[in-house]
């Protein structure tokens, strides 16, 4: 059923079968293809579009538009070479239902856009091993993902939980390529190819 009225978390554009235990959209696998990754709140300025592509490691107040008109920003993103799913926070002190909540709405950007043409590399996330349950729902198994290690290298406790999550996407993702944007801990393994953080490009690189 199709309402036209309001925007009713974007049912009336898209209905997607998904997976999982709460039924989270499906994201198909993609093969990776550039290191030239702008930042999602640049790309409407970018020039030459068709030489780059988009993340969305950014604080989520930059994107939450994407979430509200999508059909806004798809005709703008299909000109990009491949644009990441947005990365919803997950955060360890947020309840569990918004945490699910902005996995979902991950997932359902990502598999709109892919509808409408466009390369989508999967952003994986988590928060504590109790997300594990839920926060590989809806991933491509044997093709590029991207992950984020910024505000997870702070302390031990952070460091411990992103390794953890991070091993157990090799686990059961087993990923061709990992875009890994921040700072990559010794313990993580893979074909991992790094992007610059925002931090790494002002401080000139250094680790």
């Amino acid at each position: 059923m199709y309402r036209h009225t309001r925007n009713y978390e974007n049912f009336e554009k898209a209905f997607f079968n998904g997976c999982g235990k709460y039924g989270i959209p499906i994201i198909e696998k993609t093969d990776f293809k550039s290191h030239n990754f702008i930042p999602f709140n640049f790309a409407m300025t970018e020039k030459q579009k068709e030489n780059k592509s988009v993340h969305f490691f950014i604080d989520d107040y930059q994107f939450e538009r994407i979430w509200k008109n999508p059909d806004r920003y798809i005709p703008i993103l299909k000109k990009f070479n491949q644009v990441m799913s947005p990365d919803f926070s997950t955060y360890t002190d947020y309840p569990k239902a918004l945490q699910i909540y902005n996995h979902y709405r991950k997932h359902w950007v990502g598999a709109y856009m892919q509808i409408n043409g466009i390369d989508v590399i999967p952003t994986i996330s988590w928060s504590d091993k109790d997300s594990f349950e839920w926060c590989f729902d809806g991933e491509p198994d044997n093709g590029t993902v991207a992950v984020s290690s910024v505000g997870c290298m702070d302390n031990e406790n952070s460091k411990k939980l992103f390794i953890d999550g991070y091993n157990e996407m090799i686990k059961r993702l087993k990923p061709k390529t990992i875009i890994f944007y921040g700072k990559v801990p010794k313990q993580c393994e893979g074909n991992i190819v790094k992007i610059k953080s925002f931090q790494e490009k002002f401080n000139g690189g250094k680790k």
